[in-house]
């Protein structure tokens, strides 16, 4: 598949460093292990510049390797307005992040936009919560809620991309 045809696939939270790294990396190992990789491409993004350039936060990574998915190549960055153009789904974590997507994507794009736990409606949760303040149970939590979502997700692009 060439790289025109990817299913590319945006996460966002708002600083770039808990949440949507953790979902990035989640749906990426997922992705190679489910031989996809030639097919879909990820990224994450923040609606807020606080971390540019920095890697996600050390108890994101801490929990993540404990679960054997390295978060140490990825770095933070802004969602820039070519992201709607170049990305199929662009998935916010939380509701206040989806507003703030809302607002600067061009119409024609709006329906890029979701909330990631859509895709794990059995979890009953719309958000997943920002677990920046919080101690070690929270980024457990995160992951938890992210792998569930990760699932239904490459289900969804298998049921819409054959």
């Amino acid at each position: 598949m060439s790289e025109a045809t990817r299913v590319r696939i945006l996460f966002v939270c708002m600083g770039n460093i808990c949440r949507s790294p953790t979902a990035e990396g989640v749906f990426r190992h997922l992705v190679r292990g489910e031989g996809c990789d030639e097919m879909i491409a990820t990224d994450s993004a923040g609606t807020h510049g606080y971390h540019i350039g920095e890697p996600p936060d050390e108890r994101a990574r801490e929990t993540a390797l404990r679960r054997g998915i390295d978060l140490s190549d990825l770095r933070a960055r802004r969602v820039a307005r070519e992201d709607f153009d170049l990305f199929d789904y662009i998935l916010a974590m939380d509701q206040e992040n989806y507003q703030a997507l809302r607002t600067i994507c061009p119409p024609v794009h709006r329906g890029k936009l979701r909330l990631f736990m859509d895709f794990a409606p059995d979890y009953g949760i719309r958000e997943v919560p920002d677990p920046y303040y919080g101690g070690p149970r929270g980024f457990e939590q995160v992951f938890d809620l992210v792998e569930a979502a990760a699932l239904g997700l490459l289900e969804d692009i298998r049921q819409r991309w054959r």
